[in-house]
């Protein structure tokens, strides 16, 4: 086969390095509250925005210049002041289905990729520890879930899995391991009004947002967001589903533990809901472009000591333990629903 001349593999990665360039540009506007400052107040000099944002005007100023670059930002009064093209527009905070959370991935990309080349050569897994390392990442990281899930979620898994309905019509109760800002909960009982929740996390600033989040959205009366995980479990009594959504490849050297106490902690009849990436059993399948992003991620999870699963092994896991598993795909069977029932 003819190699590709050197201008050609130059010109393709001058291509690619100019989005990975537009993402950042958007994650600072992004994290610094530029797209929603002009979002709320209209066209806006460049010293107008940095204080409307509560930010430094020179950097803001300077800021103008790349997002208009890459179009998020248009000129009116000859240049005077800058306001939100449609694609700025789509960072300012609006529909989860979006790019917001592609900017926030974007940057945790770099920051992962840079860990995993300095880890590569020691051999070193630190663990979850290195996702925490960049504070304007880490407040947003409950943002880009939801923001990248929360649409396959909705639009696929939800109206499809006859096991919420089953616990809505008893008007059961639901615990999400790992809740972060809510999302799972809030969007389930959106969908069934019946059904009660319970989120457990371990960090304060995400019980916080999803506690305020589900009283925004009129159902705080039935979520109930508190400190905990499976090693400090605050709930008393069995529930009827426990769902555990991408988490479960964090904790799958603890296997035989975790489908044990899934197992102990469900009521008769109840359900184990798990929602992975659906890795696949061939490595030539990761070449579709539907499927790099997954083959990207899971190099970054060798860094935090994880790796993803495929559906038939987390399936042949919980039979162990006891319980009937179903498997559900969805997204063309790159993600995997693994129903456990009692």
């Amino acid at each position: 086969m003819a190699e590709a001349p050197l201008s050609s593999l130059r010109e393709q990665a001058m291509g690619q390095a100019q989005g990975a360039m537009a993402l950042q540009v958007a994650f600072i506007g992004v994290t610094n509250g530029l797209f929603a400052a002009l979002d709320e107040h209209g066209a806006l000099a460049p010293g107008d925005l940095a204080g409307a944002a509560g930010m430094d005007p020179g950097y803001v100023a300077r800021w103008v210049d790349a997002a208009y670059a890459f179009g998020f930002l248009g000129e009116e009064d000859d240049g005077e002041r800058v306001a939100l093209t449609d694609a700025g527009r789509g960072f300012a905070g609006g529909p989860a289905a979006g790019p917001l959370p592609f900017a926030i991935h974007s940057m945790l990309g770099a920051h992962m990729s840079e860990r995993t080349a300095h880890y590569m050569r020691t051999g070193e897994r630190p663990g979850e520890q290195v996702l925490g390392e960049r504070e304007p990442i880490a407040r947003l990281f409950g943002t880009m879930l939801e923001g990248m899930f929360g649409p396959v979620f909705e639009e696929q898994i939800l109206p499809d899995l006859p096991v919420y309905r089953e616990i809505d019509s008893g008007g059961g109760t639901a615990v999400d391991l790992g809740c972060g800002n809510g999302w799972y909960l809030r969007r389930l009982a959106r969908a069934y009004p019946h059904l009660r929740g319970i989120g457990l996390d371990l960090f304060d600033e995400a019980i916080r947002e999803a506690s305020a989040r589900a009283e925004e959205e009129g159902t705080g009366d039935r979520l109930d967001f508190r400190k905990g995980d499976m090693h400090d479990y605050a709930v008393t009594e069995p529930v009827d589903l426990i769902a555990m959504n991408r988490a479960l490849h964090h904790v799958w050297d603890e296997k035989e533990r975790v489908f044990a106490f899934l197992r102990d902690n469900l009521a008769d009849g109840g359900a184990a809901v798990i929602w992975e990436p659906n890795w696949p059993g061939r490595r030539a399948a990761l070449a579709d472009p539907k499927l790099r992003g997954m083959a990207f991620q899971n190099l970054m999870e060798h860094v935090q000591g994880n790796h993803f699963l495929g559906a038939e092994e987390i399936a042949a896991e919980m039979e162990k333990a006891g319980l009937r598993p179903e498997i559900h795909l969805y997204s063309e069977g790159n993600e995997a629903v693994v129903v456990g029932r009692k």
